[in-house]
């Protein structure tokens, strides 16, 4: 519409003709010539009305109103439905619509009539998800506070969701934080309430989940990986800085915000189970809720796109296990794990391991074989070595034996020996300061037997016998000043002061005088 102004303007302002005018703005005479000839049947010329300062005004009155279409029109609303099932395409689409419209559109403009629709819609909706390939997960940013009936103490829970890409459904609960188990519990809780796993887990790129991103090969926490390989999914996350490959759960995130924590920002809880009841009932709202642009609801669009294409759920149920790579002791054959000690066969001594550990049970495996079972302690510094770990000349005492860390002790000088029988001693069972008399006896290899004795006479003068202290001793040259001496025990002389004598009984039975 502006070059057509700008013919009015040139013809009848500036008096042009229609070669010159053809010339100025590179437009062929036969288009000035018709422009020119719309105009002057429009009873138009220069300046325009203010009415047609508008685009499309001007254009309806130079050319009038577009025909109307007496084509079929495509359903786009079923279009962008079916593409999200496996195997259909625009093109069959098409081919469907022309078997019952034989005088409809051709591809192009059938093509054309349906991207126009897609524009019309959310950001997270005109994103093509096949029907049961993706589930989108992220925490919301918003906390819902939980009260401590007892102290009154208020504890912020944290809100997981997970949305389905195809069909938008979304599962929501409340966990106490954003740990690795928060997030695995909540992936597993998740496919239950689904009644089905997806193919692919796009979560964001938080630690619990990927301990290093990458656009390439980013690293999965083991945890993690052992979940999803459990509910035999595959982790894609999503790539850093790229909103656009979690629209969908955002979007979910901030639908759950408003329906459910926002919903809720008024009521008090004094549990998680109570918070959790309340966000279930107002998810199932939020299910059903109509969408604006596009018939149906988010439950009715899982029933008819994603649930079908879900693969089955696991028969084993779900228990998450905390992963973590440890060495064996080399003096003991244990490995440690949230301050408890559990035994492996003596000939893996030194070797690093992988320690799977549930809320009952901790397992040791070795390049994937385990080699070892034990049920988990609750109370720390607990200690469970199996006889058949140990070799056979250990499995009658147990392995290194207080004497033989005295005798050794005893070789490097008195003081030293002095310090590993206090440690033995003060410990409920001798086995456990074995990995402390160990560390403190090695530590002569690399300061000499000297300076570890004067260490260890150091560490009992000022009584901190432990490993941690020799080694801040030693680091600290401390073993070369000169040892705190004691204060020597004074008798206070007072009128007010008298000794055992003054309150003993008199044998008369009389009471003594003061």
């Amino acid at each position: 519409m502006r070059m057509i102004r700008e013919i009015l303007r040139l013809f009848h302002q500036n008096g042009l003709s229609q070669k010159k005018i053809s010339r100025s703005l590179g437009c062929a005479r036969s288009t000035i010539g018709e422009y020119l000839k719309k105009a002057h049947a429009a009873g138009l010329s220069w300046p325009l009305p203010p009415e047609l300062d508008d685009e499309e005004l001007l254009e309806k009155h130079l050319f009038g109103p577009p025909p109307e279409s007496v084509k079929p029109q495509p359903d786009c609303a079923y279009i962008h439905a079916e593409l999200k099932k496996k195997g259909v395409t625009l093109q069959l689409l098409w081919q469907e619509y022309k078997e019952a419209h034989p005088d409809g559109y051709q591809i192009s403009q059938f093509s054309d009539i349906y991207r126009q629709f897609k524009k019309t819609l959310d950001v997270s909706m005109r994103i093509d998800h096949k029907a049961g390939e993706k589930v989108f997960s992220d925490f919301a940013g918003t906390t819902l506070p939980i009260v401590d009936p007892r102290t009154g103490s208020v504890t912020p829970a944290h809100l997981f969701v997970c949305a389905l890409g195809a069909s938008s459904y979304t599962f929501a609960r409340l966990f106490w934080n954003e740990t690795a188990e928060s997030w695995c519990n909540g992936h597993a809780l998740a496919f239950q309430y689904f009644q089905g796993c997806p193919e692919v887990i796009v979560p964001d790129n938080p630690k619990p989940v990927i301990t290093k991103a990458c656009p390439y090969e980013p690293d999965v926490n083991p945890s993690f990986a052992q979940m999803a390989a459990h509910f035999d999914v595959v982790v894609i996350p999503a790539r850093v800085r790229h909103p656009k490959d979690k629209a969908a759960v955002e979007s979910a995130v901030g639908f759950a915000t408003r329906v459910i924590l926002a919903v809720l920002r008024n009521r008090t809880f004094f549990s998680l189970g109570e918070a959790n009841q309340a966000v279930a009932a107002l998810l199932t709202k939020l299910n059903s809720r109509p969408f604006k642009k596009l018939p149906g609801s988010r439950l009715s669009r899982f029933e008819e796109i994603d649930k079908p294409a879900l693969k089955p759920l696991p028969s084993e149920i779900y228990q998450f296990e905390e992963i973590r790579k440890a060495h064996v002791h080399i003096a003991d054959y244990h490995v440690e794990f949230d301050k408890c000690w559990y035994s492996v066969p003596f000939h893996y001594r030194g070797r690093e391991v992988e320690i799977r550990a549930s809320a009952n049970t901790v397992e040791i495996f070795l390049r994937g074989k385990r080699i070892a079972s034990h049920v988990r302690h609750i109370t720390k510094g607990k200690r469970t070595t199996i006889k058949e770990h140990r070799p056979k000349n250990h499995q009658d005492y147990g392995e290194w034996p207080p004497e033989r860390l005295i005798r050794w002790a005893a070789q490097i000088g008195p003081e030293t020996k002095a310090l590993v029988e206090k440690i033995l001693s003060e410990r409920s069972h001798p086995e456990q300061g074995y990995r402390s008399c160990f560390g403190i006896l090695r530590r002569a290899k690399e300061v000499g037997d000297h300076r570890l004795n004067a260490a260890a006479g150091r560490a009992l003068a000022i009584n901190a016998c432990s490993l941690k202290s020799i080694n801040s001793i030693l680091k600290h040259g401390m073993e070369t000043r000169p040892l705190p001496e004691k204060p020597p025990h004074l008798v206070v002389l007072h009128d007010n002061i008298r000794g055992k004598q003054s309150f003993s009984t008199p044998s008369s039975g009389e009471p003594q005088q003061c």
